[in-house]
C-alpha cells in the first residue's frame, strides 16, 4: 500500500470549509420555539468529544491521524448542518433510504439536515479550489475529516443519537495505480493495530455501501466473538463524476467508522452515556485498552408506558422524547406491544407499550423521582403525540 505515494505526494493542509450558510441557519434555529427546534439546538450545542482532550475517542483520532499509512492527508473540519441533496443524492442514496426519512434524520428545514455522515466532507473538499487544481494536475489526494454526527435511533446501552465519525478518502489517476480490496485490507489492518494492538486478529466480510463498491467490512475476534468494527471501499465512479472528478482519470478507496463502537469494544464500556461521564471515577478510566470496571452497579428501575395514538406515529422521534424527559437517566426502551384494534380503540390509531429502564451510571436513583420523571413523560406524550395514555 505504502508504494501509492509517500509524503512528498501529499499536501498534508488543514482545511476548514465554509460555515456561512450553517450560520445563517444557526440564527434561524435560535428563534425558534417549537420541540424539534429546541432539541437540535441542544445537540449542536453538546460537546465534540473526538476533540476533546482525555476524551478516548479523541485519542482514536489521534492513533489513525498519525499512521504512517495515511501520512500526508489532508484534514477538513466541515458544517454540521449540511443540503440534504449533497449528503443523500451526490452519495447515490437511492430515492426510498430510510436515511432521507424525518424518522431517521434531523431536518433543519426542508433541505437542510443534522449531518448524518462524515463521508459528506468528500463533497467540500473535493471543491475546495485548492484540491480542484489537484485534481486538474492529476496529483494523488488523500483527506480525512471527523466529527459529531446525528441519527435519530432506538435507545439501548450502545446506541445514541448523538455519535462521533470518522472517514478517510484517497484518490490518484488510474494510470497510477488500480485501486484493490487488497488496498482496502491494508489500510483497516493498520487502523485496527493501532486501536485494538499489533496482535488483534481479523478477517474481512463483503459488505454493501451507497457510494463505494468493491466494499468490505473488518471483524475482529473480541473474547472468542466476531465482532464487525470497520468499513471501506472503491469509490463508485458515478459518485465521483457527480463529484467533479473525471472516473475514466481516477479512482481510489474510502473507510469510514463510529468512533464509539472502537471505545467501547477496546475498553468493554457496558454504557455509551459514559462517555459522556463528568464523573472523576468513570473519565479516569476511560483509556483505550483498559477494561472498564464499574465504579458502582446503580440498581434499574422500570417503569412501562402504554398509550393509543394516531397512526403516524414515528417511534424513533418518541424516543428523542423520552431521552430529553429524563436526560441521561434512560438506559433503555423496549417495544412490549403494538396492535390496532379498531373495535376497541377506533380506526387509523394504534396502541404501543414501552417498558423503560431507568438507570443512572452515577448515582442511585429513588422510586419517587423515577415516579415524577415517567408522570411527566406520560403528561408529555398526551401534549405532544396527542395520545392517550392507558
Amino acid at each position: 500500500m505504502k508504494k501509492l505515494y509517500n509524503s512528498t505526494s501529499l499536501s498534508s493542509k488543514e482545511f476548514v470549509a465554509s460555515t456561512d450558510k450553517q450560520k445563517k441557519m444557526m440564527r434561524e434555529l435560535k428563534t425558534r420555539k417549537d420541540t424539534e427546534g429546541l432539541r437540535m439546538k441542544r445537540y449542536l450545542a453538546m460537546e465534540d468529544l473526538s476533540r476533546t482532550t482525555g476524551s478516548p475517542l479523541k485519542e482514536i483520532i489521534e492513533k489513525v491521524t498519525k499512521l504512517s499509512i495515511l501520512k500526508g492527508f489532508d484534514k477538513i473540519k466541515i458544517p454540521e448542518i449540511v443540503p440534504a441533496n449533497i449528503s443523500f443524492d451526490l452519495f447515490n442514496f437511492p430515492p426510498d433510504h430510510p436515511a432521507r426519512s424525518t424518522s431517521d434524520t434531523y431536518y433543519v428545514n426542508k433541505k437542510n439536515i443534522l449531518r448524518t455522515h462524515t463521508t459528506v466532507m468528500w463533497y467540500y473538499y473535493l471543491n475546495n479550489k485548492d484540491i480542484k487544481e489537484k485534481v486538474k494536475q492529476g496529483e494523488p489526494i488523500g483527506v480525512l475529516s471527523f466529527g459529531k454526527v446525528y441519527r435519530k435511533d432506538e435507545i439501548d446501552r450502545h446506541h445514541m443519537n448523538i455519535f462521533h465519525q470518522i472517514d478517510g478518502l484517497y484518490l490518484c489517476e488510474n494510470k497510477y495505480h488500480e485501486i484493490t480490496q487488497k488496498d482496502l485490507q491494508d489500510v483497516l489492518v493498520e487502523i485496527a493495530k493501532a486501536i485494538f494492538g499489533k496482535d488483534i486478529r481479523y478477517r474481512f466480510n463483503d459488505d454493501t455501501f451507497p457510494y463505494t463498491n468493491q466494499s468490505i467490512e473488518m471483524e475482529i475476534d473480541k473474547n472468542g466473538k466476531w465482532v464487525e468494527v470497520l468499513g471501506a471501499g472503491v469509490v463508485q465512479p458515478v459518485v465521483l463524476e457527480k463529484l467533479g472528478v473525471d472516473s475514466k482519470q481516477y479512482n481510489g478507496w474510502a473507510f469510514g467508522f463510529g468512533l464509539e463502537r472502537l471505545a467501547i469494544i477496546s475498553m468493554d464500556l457496558p454504557d455509551i452515556r459514559l462517555f459522556w461521564s463528568e464523573d472523576i471515577r468513570v473519565k479516569k478510566q476511560l483509556k483505550l485498552g483498559y477494561k472498564f470496571i464499574e465504579v458502582s452497579k446503580y440498581p434499574p428501575i422500570v417503569r412501562d408506558i402504554s398509550f393509543i395514538v394516531k397512526n403516524d406515529f414515528v417511534p424513533n422521534n418518541y424516543f428523542d422524547l423520552v431521552r430529553e424527559t429524563a436526560p441521561d437517566l434512560v438506559e433503555e426502551v423496549i417495544l412490549l406491544d403494538k396492535y390496532k384494534n379498531a373495535e376497541k380503540f377506533g380506526n387509523n390509531v394504534l396502541s404501543y407499550a414501552f417498558r423503560i429502564t431507568y438507570r443512572s451510571t452515577e448515582r442511585t436513583l429513588t422510586s419517587t423521582e423515577v415516579d415524577i420523571l415517567h408522570k411527566k413523560l406520560e403528561a408529555e406524550t398526551v401534549r405532544i403525540f396527542g395520545a392517550k395514555v392507558r
